[in-house]
């Protein structure tokens, strides 16, 4: 907590309100360099009035009176002052005021709009969303305890540059999932849940103003990496060993045929089966993400893998279709399974989604249409991203193409 500060009234007159020659009278509070006007209810003559001295020039009764009902006020805010010292609360505009006019209350913290967000809020989202928050809260607490050595911060002292030194913290802090600090997008994520809780707590109005009104976040549009034709077939025929491995790489390929996410698919349980209009095995559920419907006809090797757990114990005590593994588990062992295919990419379950929509779908002339359909996108502009990276993906082989046709060319003049 701030342990000095500033303090200071201006009594002032209000001369573009004046009417008949009178005009109300204000007193303008500052603490640390912030102002707040306060209306006292009462009128003066303007030819009376001493800007410097702050005070009627007159020596009738009444200029008598008003100079002396300038004195108590400013006895009565400077009290309100010393009060909220001695309480140990904080010392602002704001919290003067509301003292001044007997309306002071509760001060509320990050940890209290925290606090009420995950109580309301969370029985709406997902269990990975609640957990993004909650790695969110995490670092503006190690946040505020590196920056202000204190575990709490309240929500009237949020300002402009706090944002910022966030901002600057984040991108200092070493990453969980990779090599190397946060990146961009990691940043502003966790500052867009920031804002989210500050905005939260000013529709509540537990703040008067939101810090976060002149910070644009932008996020940088990611490359969607995804698994060759070649890399995937390594993946899905060579032989494991380890039923742990043999189990992570069913989910995985199972994901490539479906293109549906971990998430949804470790929830997926029979009821989730039903014949479509096609006469085929169909699943359908609702992405977690979005709550976007999403009908996907299986494929007969998607199929052939249900069929693999239909009597899994595993499966019968969690009624799933599929084994419930966690996703650490499942992303530490796909990089097992990498590793023994000679695969010098990042494979990690998400990369089965996008393999999806590039190497199985697009690439073998899916309309794009009906891949954002399976796929639960909200927007075909979404599945579009797909669409250019295997455009590029064309160029780039037939640039290659083209390159080797040329060394031959000149190894074997009229070879081809």
């Amino acid at each position: 907590m701030r342990t000095t500060s500033t303090f200071s009234v201006l009594f002032w007159v209000y001369e573009q309100r004046a009417k008949n020659g009178e005009a109300p009278v204000y007193a303008r509070i500052s603490v640390d360099n912030k102002k707040l006007n306060i209306s006292l209810k009462r009128k003066i003559n303007l030819s009376l009035w001493d800007s410097r001295a702050q005070r009627l020039t007159g020596t009738d009764a009444f200029s008598l009176e008003f100079n002396e009902f300038l004195d108590q006020e400013y006895s009565r805010l400077f009290q309100c002052y010393q009060e909220l010292r001695i309480e140990g609360k904080l010392r602002t505009v704001e919290n003067i005021k509301k003292k001044y006019f007997g309306e002071d209350g509760k001060l509320y913290s990050l940890e209290d709009i925290f606090e009420y967000h995950n109580t309301t809020c969370f029985s709406k989202l997902s269990p990975n969303t609640s957990r993004l928050y909650i790695t969110s809260q995490n670092y503006v607490r190690r946040f505020i305890k590196k920056e202000y050595n204190r575990t709490d911060y309240y929500l009237q002292e949020l300002d402009y540059s706090f944002v910022l030194r966030f901002d600057n913290f984040l991108r200092l802090t070493k990453s969980n999932t990779h090599k190397g600090n946060l990146q961009h997008n990691a940043v502003m994520k966790h500052i867009q849940r920031l804002k989210k809780m500050v905005s939260l707590a000013h529709r509540l109005e537990w703040i008067n103003k939101n810090p976060f009104l002149n910070f644009k976040s932008t996020l940088e549009p990611r490359e969607r990496t995804f698994l060759s034709a070649e890399n995937f077939k390594k993946i899905e025929t060579i032989e494991l060993n380890s039923n742990r491995l043999v189990r992570v790489r069913d989910l995985f390929i199972f994901s490539c045929y479906t293109g549906i996410s971990y998430g949804d698919l470790v929830l997926l349980k029979p009821d989730n089966l039903t014949i479509g209009v096609n006469g085929k095995l169909w699943i359908i559920t609702r992405r977690m993400k979005n709550g976007n419907s999403v009908k996907v006809p299986l494929l007969k090797k998607a199929i052939a893998i249900l069929d693999k757990y239909k009597n899994d114990k595993a499966c019968e005590i969690t009624q799933t279709l599929l084994p419930k593994i966690s996703n650490q588990k499942v992303n530490q062992y796909l990089k097992e399974i990498a590793e023994l295919c000679e695969i010098h990419q990042d494979v990690t379950f998400h990369l089965a989604r996008h393999t999806f929509a590039t190497t199985v779908a697009l690439s073998n002339g899916m309309p794009i249409e009906t891949v954002s359909k399976i796929l639960g996108h909200k927007k075909l502009s979404t599945t579009q991203i797909y669409a250019k990276v295997v455009e590029r993906k064309l160029g780039d082989d037939m640039d290659y193409l083209e390159r080797k046709i040329e060394r031959v060319e000149a190894s074997n003049p009229g070879a081809l």
